[in-house]
């Protein structure tokens, strides 16, 4: 039975519209016939139908059978459950297909502080499969982002299971970008594709990008070519030195990438923190903890190609900061939208089920827009 929580077909109907404004040159029908999505309409008999199951079943957080009655009784769709569930496994590539020209219609704006440059911030988080454990292989899904501050959104998303590794260059980078990201996207490989996919050319400035790092994560080298030996360096560096700074080069990458390693000194507190993580994680794994590790707890680690003349070491400490917006960004996923609660087993039914979420959480995002960029009014 449906209860009182439960969507409105007007709800439904309001969202879909929202949709259809967005990306009003976009062909439903096209694309739920090109990906297979609707090859009989027996039941379901229009491409806006299937829109309204997948949101219903997904972010409007019915069951199947629940999700059945409903169409029933709105009048979008007369099936069973189980027709139901085969209808949503043949529609991922649709439902793909939305998210994709969403992300297509959004326009960033770049920041005033940086006039043709825009600052994106890279991450992922797990969903896991009912009765799944996290990490395992086949029972969780990757959602990979790129959290674009001027728009206030997301630029980029991508639903890969759990052997879909973090890098920095999923979502091609763009002219003038500042690409933010972790400790996990310090990878020597993943920087070098995306420096080389957001070149610089005569018109255009190119991407960049600043990125936390391990202590042990990439090879570093100096400027003459000499192996570069970070825990050396940190040690070396004073106690009353809060800041440092110094030009190296990524080795790993093909040919050396050039960047800058910016250091800052950790507040005591923070430290002892860290280092009570690490040593937790140490006796959980049953392993010897790394004494250089307890080294690098004592800083923060960047690497940025941003140039320094430009951009000091404290604009670009700055800069990183900003990072905790894409996390806000996917609390709001977990905590409002319930894409953490995915109750489908199968493959075909999570993406179906994602990407419902997704589609609704690109929409939730540019009516909140309109309504930032909407003039205030009131009492005269």
């Amino acid at each position: 039975m449906l209860d009182s929580a439960s969507p409105s077909v007007a709800s439904i109907d309001h969202w879909s519209r929202r949709i259809h404004a967005l990306i009003g040159d976009f062909d439903f029908d096209e694309a739920a016939r090109s990906s297979g999505a609707l090859v009989r309409r027996r039941a379901v008999k229009s491409a806006h139908a299937l829109l309204h199951l997948a949101l219903a079943r997904g972010p409007g957080g019915f069951s199947l059978r629940q999700t059945a009655a409903w169409a029933h009784m709105a009048g979008v769709a007369d099936l069973t459950d189980a027709s139901l569930n085969d209808r949503l496994h043949q529609s991922c590539d649709f439902l793909g297909a939305i998210v994709a020209a969403l992300l297509r219609a959004r326009t960033g704006e770049a920041p005033a502080r940086w006039p043709g440059r825009s600052v994106r911030i890279a991450d992922g988080t797990c969903v896991s499969k009912p009765g799944g454990k996290r990490g395992v292989s086949g029972t969780d899904w990757r959602i990979h982002a790129v959290y674009d501050l001027g728009a206030g959104g997301f630029n980029h998303l991508e639903i890969t299971d759990a052997h879909g590794g973090e890098a920095i260059d999923r979502g091609a980078p763009v002219a003038g970008e500042i690409r933010i990201a972790d400790r996990g996207y310090a990878n020597a490989k993943a920087l070098r594709r995306f420096i080389d996919a957001g070149g610089r050319t005569a018109d255009l400035t190119a991407a960049d990008f600043i990125v936390r790092l391990r202590w042990n994560a990439c090879k570093f080298a100096d400027l003459e070519g000499q192996s570069l030996d970070l825990i050396k360096r940190l040690r070396s560096l004073p106690p009353d030195r809060q800041v440092d700074e110094v030009p190296v080069k990524i080795l790993g990458a093909g040919a050396p990438l050039p960047v800058r390693l910016v250091i800052r000194r950790k507040a005591p507190e923070h430290v002892e923190a860290e280092i009570k993580r690490l040593r937790r994680a140490a006796d959980k794994n049953k392993r010897q903890l790394d004494p250089r590790s307890l080294i690098a707890a004592e800083f923060v680690m960047l690497a940025t190609s941003l140039d320094e003349q430009a951009y000091p070491a404290s604009e670009v400490l700055t800069l990183y900061r900003l990072r905790w917006q894409i996390e806000l960004a996917f609390k709001r996923l977990k905590s409002l939208l319930h894409i953490d609660k995915l109750p489908a087993k199968t493959e075909r039914g999570g993406l179906s089920w994602l990407y419902a979420h997704l589609i609704l959480a690109l929409v939730v995002e540019a009516e909140a827009q309109d309504l930032l960029d909407s003039f205030p009014s009131g009492p005269r």
